[in-house]
């Protein structure tokens, strides 16, 4: 790490500080490049090239050859920051780059996942978090392995941490690929590739050490790219200086226009014979819209069940608060994350209704919704996003007027098309670019070391090769984050989803068969290893099952073809089987088995009590 007075720890307001003042003269240059007649694709390459650069550089600053800062950062990351750098492990391409879209498209029922999300931090700041911290494990499977004893419930852990992290990493790589393949004017398919590239060369040699401090970088990298487009459309647009006290008037304002423009449903025979690509959408629901009925209101109350509970259960989130100090900074820990996270989340509503009204009002010169085909088609910004097949039209009626139902556009990109749209400077998109790759990075970071570490770790070292030294150890560690990662690209090129779906799933395949294992593990001693592993395996399994049962591009002749799904669970929702299957297997075959011995009641009651020292030594 880099030398200074006090140690590097102390002095990461003066790093990060100096971090940022360099970043805002680098935007800086970048604009007076763009006056100075400098192409967009080489103001989007350099901020792609640069930011990147940065972050392999910190990362190599950060390499280590100890398991314990290789695996938790040394346990000396200070709250703040640790707040910062969770958040950037959590607000990841999902909620940098599809969020926004879904609000876009979908209008307020996809609050559902800011209001599932949010509420996790309740879960994870009451029921897990300052105990795993007091337990001083490595990695989640590291706690139920311990907790339960035996290498099987170790195993198991592990599998259902693989699923449901592999499912989240291919979703920010595809995130990845999709800015990539704008800002550097390459294919989807090896956007993926260019994404894997720099997220492995931020993670590799210093492990959660180097994770940790690259992602507190790309926490300000990405903040300010969100930050800065929703003030300035909103001075374009007429929202004001503060826009988001600005939100009800503005969302009226867009149903204003709804209404004038009509929104029509089209028929999917006459989306095919127009061509339309798949994955791209149209508006055709109100933005302002809220659940209607009680089927309705379920679907949304059970979405943000899912996203509550999933946020409790995803080991890369949970692992960030076994690098603080102690138990209290854990507690503070969530704190700081809730309230970085807040920041964005607050402004993802906003950016979807700023981005509408730039498309959608005819009175402003970015409006593009009732003008000639013609016209529009000749927008240089329609062309590039067209190009890559993000952006597409079909003159339904033949009529050569752009209605607001034949304008198509991928939901993962509204974020970020917006700046285009709203015709401000392309360093603004370069800006943005660099703002969503730092936040798919970020948690791909996070998702790939925790998916390495576990098998490391938990499989490799507890089960395989108990002797094995640290440098063998931090080896297959970094062996396997390789192979993880290029999986992962392989998997997220055939798009089988979209990112935000990708990443629902993840949420439900922790909630199946990681949410009561932990909760249990921490406030039932009677909790058993023959119930955790039942309660495991059972969860994740019927979960699964569901998943392939109605998602239709899974449906296969065993599972009967495309079913319709069961009280309104669909293919986001399937953790609403998962989860009390292993809740009910879990309890049962613990009550019908042997309870834990009295060393193991103890080391339950002890990690309940926030003072003392680490369950588990600081080595282990």
């Amino acid at each position: 790490m880099i030398e200074m007075k006090g140690g590097f720890v102390k002095n990461l307001p003066k790093v990060y500080g100096l971090y940022t003042g360099g970043f805002a003269v680098f935007i800086l240059i970048m604009a007076i490049a763009e006056q100075a007649g400098v192409s967009a694709k080489n103001i989007g390459v350099m901020f792609v090239a640069f930011t990147v650069l940065i972050y392999a550089f910190i990362g190599y600053l950060s390499r280590t050859v100890q398991v314990d800062a290789y695996y938790v950062a040394g346990r000396q990351v200070p709250t703040v920051f640790n707040g910062m750098a969770t958040a950037a492990d959590w607000m990841s391409g999902a909620s940098f780059v599809a969020l926004a879209g879904g609000v876009y498209f979908g209008g307020y029922t996809y609050m559902a996942f800011l209001v599932g999300w949010t509420g996790g931090y309740v879960l994870v700041a009451t029921l897990m978090a300052p105990y795993l911290r007091k337990f001083g494990c490595y990695t989640v499977p590291d706690f139920i392995g311990t907790r339960y004893g035996g290498n099987l419930v170790r195993a198991c852990s592990v599998f259902v941490l693989f699923i449901a992290s592999f499912t989240y990493v291919t979703a920010q790589i595809n995130a990845t690929g999709t800015i990539a393949s704008r800002a550097l004017g390459i294919p989807f398919e090896l956007g993926v590739w260019v994404g894997l590239i720099s997220i492995l060369i931020c993670s590799m040699l210093g492990g959660m050490r180097a994770v940790t401090w690259t992602q507190v970088a790309q926490y300000i990298v990405l903040i300010i790219a969100y930050l800065i487009p929703v003030f300035w459309i909103s001075s374009k647009v007429g929202g004001g200086v503060f826009p988001h006290l600005m939100l009800g008037d503005e969302v009226a304002r867009l149903g204003e226009l709804e209404q004038q423009f009509g929104l029509v449903k089209n028929s999917a025979a006459d989306m095919k014979a127009a061509g339309v690509p798949g994955g791209l959408k149209y508006i055709s629901g109100p933005h302002s819209g809220v659940p209607d009925g009680g089927m309705a209101v379920w679907k949304y109350l059970s979405l943000a069940i899912c996203m509550m509970v999933g946020t409790a259960s995803l080991p890369h989130i949970l692992m960030r608060y076994f690098t603080t100090p102690s138990v209290k900074a854990a507690r503070k820990s969530v704190a700081w994350s809730l309230f970085f996270i807040f920041l964005l989340y607050s402004s993802a509503p906003m950016l979807a209704t700023l981005s509408k009204l730039a498309l959608m009002d005819p009175n402003l010169p970015t409006g593009i919704i009732g003008k000639s085909i013609s016209d529009v088609q000749s927008i240089a910004w329609v062309q590039n996003w067209s190009a890559v097949k993000q952006v597409f039209i079909a003159d339904f009626n033949g009529d050569g007027i752009l209605q607001l139902n034949e304008w198509f556009m991928r939901g993962d990109v509204v974020v970020l098309a917006t700046p285009e749209v709203a015709g401000l400077p392309f360093v603004i998109s370069g800006l943005v670019f660099a703002g969503g790759m730092a936040a798919a990075m970020s948690t791909a970071d996070g998702l790939v070391l925790a998916i390495s570490n576990a098998l490391s770790h938990d499989i490799y070292y507890k089960i395989i090769n108990p002797k094995a030294e640290t440098a063998k150890r931090l080896l297959v560690a970094r062996v396997l984050l390789v192979i993880i990662g290029a999986a992962g690209a392989y998997i997220a090129s055939f798009r089988l989803t979209s990112i935000l779906g990708s990443v629902a799933w993840a949420f439900d395949f922790a909630m199946s068969g990681l949410f009561f294992p932990l909760v249990l593990g921490v406030w039932w001693k009677r909790a058993t290893r023959a119930g955790a592993i039942a309660g495991i395996m059972t969860g994740i399994l019927s979960g699964l099952f569901y998943l392939l049962w109605v998602y239709p591009k899974f449906s296969v002749p065993i599972f009967g073809g495309v079913n319709t799904p069961f009280l309104g669970i669909d293919h986001l929702r399937f953790g609403l089987i998962g989860a009390p299957v292993c809740l009910v297997v879990m309890v049962v075959v613990s009550l019908m088995t042997k309870e834990p011995d009295a060393a193991t009641q103890k080391m339950v009651d002890d990690t309940r009590i926030p003072t003392g020292k680490a369950i588990l030594g600081k080595q282990h």
